[in-house]
């Protein structure tokens, strides 16, 4: 039998890279039976197989190298035991952020894809479900880049800026639509999915009958919207049932394209 393997042959033998040896040698974790001062060439023997299939073993679990080689300075079954325990709490919490980050992303597929089959100019009526947001209450002229209040909504609420895309809105105030005075957004929101980490006080915008209708563009160009909007109600004998709910669901932050941009409005009502 074959005393001792090159780096090359070893690399071979257990399907893996020449440098991943080499650096396994620098870091002390698998040194080579024989190194040749003069070349410097390394040697492994067999004596080092059983080590280096439990360190591909242990890294195919992903383990960081640090517990691998304290798993050696301490060979035994019941450091293994803790050590795979410890792992798989690991294993367990990263399958919940994957799954996490897989909802985050089928959702909004979803939104895109809805957005993209956008009717515009279509007045519907629809009945929503109660919805969790985050708030900040504060006036905010239309005309207004929301980019500094979304940052303040996010740093009063300790909120991760991933939560923003597709989930920020703004509100008219009852009042304000009442009166016909589309100047001012009275705050600014964040809507909240399943799974959100959130430090903050959030409220809900309550189950209701809405009127809704998209358009083709951003929020300084929504006061005809929301006129139309109003007439709707006014005619079918409906009443306010709150603030607007107003929202982009596709804008520079996705586009460039600006006759992509997709804004939808919402309006509470009451119907008698």
């Amino acid at each position: 039998m074959k005393e001792l393997f090159s780096i090359g042959e070893m690399a071979k033998l257990f399907n893996m890279r020449v440098g991943t040896l080499r650096y396994y040698d620098e870091i002390d974790i698998l040194k080579p039976e024989k190194k040749d001062e003069e070349t410097g060439y390394r040697y492994y023997s067999t004596k080092q197989f059983e080590r280096l299939n439990t360190i591909k073993y242990l890294r195919a679990l992903g383990m960081p190298l640090e517990k691998i080689e304290s798993f050696f300075e301490s060979k035994d079954v019941e450091n293994l035991k803790n050590i795979l325990e410890k792992q798989q709490k690991n294993t367990r919490e990263k399958i919940r952020e994957l799954q996490y980050i897989d909802k985050k992303i089928e959702n909004r597929l979803k939104q895109l894809s809805d957005s993209l089959n956008t009717v515009y100019d279509k007045i519907e009526e629809k009945h929503i479900l109660e919805r969790k947001i985050i708030l900040l209450r504060k006036e905010i002229p239309i005309g207004d880049d929301l980019e500094y209040s979304i940052r303040e909504l996010e740093r009063f609420n300790n909120l991760e800026p991933a939560m923003f895309l597709g989930k920020v809105g703004v509100s008219v105030s009852e009042y304000d639509l009442k009166h016909r005075s589309f100047k001012n957004f009275s705050s600014i929101f964040v809507f909240i999915e399943e799974g959100d980490n959130i430090s903050g006080e959030n409220i809900s915008l309550k189950e209701s009958d809405y009127l809704t209708i998209r358009f083709s563009g951003t929020h300084t160009e929504s006061d005809r919207y929301y006129t139309k909007l109003l007439k709707y109600m006014e005619k079918r004998g409906y009443s306010l049932n709150g603030d607007s709910i107003e929202i982009t669901l596709i804008d520079l932050g996705i586009t460039n394209d600006i006759s992509k941009f997709v804004t939808e409005l919402q309006i509470p009502v009451k119907k008698s």
